[in-house]
């Protein structure tokens, strides 16, 4: 059973991607470098929209 989607305290900015990381049980840095990309080569506004979004909706992870 999964755990559900939280942010991370390993956190750079804001525990977004770590906490993606997390769920998915990937490596944080592979996901924070495929957002990037992600976000660079989709015009960057929706890429720090979603970012954003995300910030305030998942919950503080508590490990």
């Amino acid at each position: 059973m999964r755990s559900k989607l939280k942010r991370s305290i390993n956190k750079q900015i804001a525990g977004v991607c770590g906490g993606i990381a997390l769920f998915f049980d990937w490596n944080p840095t592979l996901v924070r470098v495929i957002y990037a990309l992600l976000t660079i080569f989709s015009a960057a506004f929706p890429g720090i929209l979603l970012y954003v979004l995300l910030w305030i909706v998942m919950p503080q992870g508590d490990e």
